[in-house]
């Protein structure tokens, strides 16, 4: 079959598990297109053909013993290069520690590998998982497969560029101020952004404040759905400092297959939550300036989900001066998470030394100062929020950016801009929320159609109500039949 790429990751799983097609010959295909688009997109920062073939074959052989075979069986994947996978490079985006080879798989790797799917290597990432852009150094740039020229996103840049142009159907990402919701915007993708604890951490941990979580990106809701499955499970990891609620009877996945849930009542904004941030960004502050295409985006999704029966009113979703703080204190902290030997440091990207630097002057009071601040703002933004299901923003304010077009200026300017570009998408990742992105926009930029994502940000642990929704505006608005032109 030359068309296997045009499947869904459950299309693909049926068609293995009816016999039409072996997980080898799913597997070859991927590759070949790994080899030939991904490395055009700058998708991937490694592949690993020999260990992906000989999963496949081992997959091939137990379905012959017949063995279950669950609903992503053979499905090919990859993963995230700020996972360590044992035995395979992670290098983490950095020619720092581009040659480290860890001795151990982080936990999200063996549930992947529990429900069958196979990975086809690492995917692309900008240094240490920093930037909303993935440009990372002496490798290509990941790039959305709409236009080539402009930035896939990042953090799961790479894993959005592989999905988005059919190299692997579902792919994982992490997220810790919109790391998947802002590439699966950029590429057309679902995204989701699980609730803080729903995705084991382990074996090394997350960061301490809690901040970044794994969580899939797909084509369909359905397929987020299964991998949402696979990667949260149905049992409670001992040891894990958060734990959410049971997931939903039947899974995700029987969510998104299911009839429609009750209706809803949805908050619905396209103004930034901060005003002028002089002082906060150091020498450098942007405004947010909402770009027309992203708000009517959420505008229009707003109208369809009214259209269906939900009760869609404006909300005030404004952060306070200490939760902007707060939050930039500690992604600066998190920025020192991996170590680096002084002598190394200039080596590192001018972004990365910067944000390094704010860490280094943030003393140990003041970090404690700031994990407390995160928890009083949760409590007041859940709170002023309690009377709704879910909260309606764009995804990002701008449509996707050129390459090179956040750093070209020095990296104050730098992460200004990612600031400016990414107003809605720390909120959830500040209180430990879920979040779906949906793509929901296609308007033309420069004569070119491009991706504009939005975002549902949910209640602690109910990721389920976020997949019944996005089901429901698929339904009524498919996306699924779009294809970039690099297809």
């Amino acid at each position: 079959m030359s068309d296997l790429h045009e499947l869904s990751a459950l299309e693909t799983a049926a068609a293995i598990r009816r016999g039409d097609v072996g997980v080898l010959d799913v597997v070859d295909h991927a590759l070949d297109r790994a080899g030939t688009l991904g490395a055009r997109l700058g998708a991937f920062a490694v592949l690993t053909p020999d260990r992906a073939r000989e999963a496949a074959r081992s997959l091939d052989a137990a379905l012959a013993r017949g063995e279950v075979a669950g609903p992503l069986y053979g499905v090919p994947t990859a993963i995230k290069d700020l996972t360590a996978t044992a035995g395979v490079p992670t290098g983490r985006g950095s020619v720092v520690t581009r040659g480290w080879v860890p001795e151990q798989d982080d936990d999200l790797v063996g549930l992947l590998r529990d429900a069958g799917t196979v990975s086809l290597g690492k995917t692309a990432v900008p240094e240490f998982g920093l930037p909303c852009y993935t440009e990372p150094a002496g490798a290509p740039p990941a790039v959305t497969p709409w236009d080539p020229t402009r930035s896939a996103g990042g953090s799961s840049g790479g894993a959005a560029a592989a999905v988005a142009a059919g190299v692997v159907p579902v792919a994982q990402g992490s997220d810790g101020g919109g790391s998947i919701r802002i590439p699966a915007s950029l590429c057309g993708l679902v995204g989701i952004k699980t609730t803080r604890g729903r995705v084991p951490a382990g074996p090394a941990g997350g960061d301490p404040a809690g901040l970044s979580v794994a969580g899939p990106l797909a084509r369909t809701v359905a397929d987020a759905a299964a991998l949402l499955d696979a990667l949260g499970g149905d049992r409670t990891w001992p040891g894990e400092p958060f734990v959410p609620v049971a997931p939903p009877s039947g899974g995700h996945l029987g969510v998104a297959q299911g009839a429609p849930g009750p209706r809803r009542r949805i908050g619905l904004t396209t103004t930034p939550p901060f005003g002028d941030l002089s002082g906060l960004l150091g020498p450098v502050a942007i405004p947010a300036v909402v770009d027309p295409v992203c708000a009517a985006a959420a505008e229009d999704t707003a109208a369809v989900l009214a259209s269906l029966g939900h009760v869609v009113e404006p909300v005030d979703v404004r952060l306070s001066d200490e939760a902007i703080a707060a939050f930039l204190t500690l992604w600066a902290v998190l920025a020192l998470a991996d170590p680096v030997a002084p002598e190394d440091e200039e080596r590192l990207q001018p972004l990365t030394r910067l944000l390094r630097a704010r860490g280094r002057e943030v003393g140990p009071m003041a970090a404690l100062g700031a994990l407390h601040a995160a928890q009083v703002e949760t409590r007041r933004v859940v709170a002023a929020r309690a009377h709704l299901d879910a909260v309606l923003t764009p995804s990002v304010a701008l449509p996707p950016r050129p390459v090179g077009w956040f750093s070209a200026d020095g990296p104050e300017t730098d992460f200004a801009r990612q600031v400016a570009f990414t107003p809605w998408t720390a909120i959830a990742n500040l209180t430990g929320e879920p979040a779906i992105g949906l793509p929901l926009g296609w308007p033309v930029v420069d004569g070119t159609t491009l991706p504009v994502g939005v975002t549902l940000r949910g209640r602690r642990g109910e990721e389920a109500l976020l997949v019944a929704l996005g089901a429901e505006l698929e339904a009524a608005r498919p996306w699924a039949g779009r294809r970039p032109p690099v297809w």
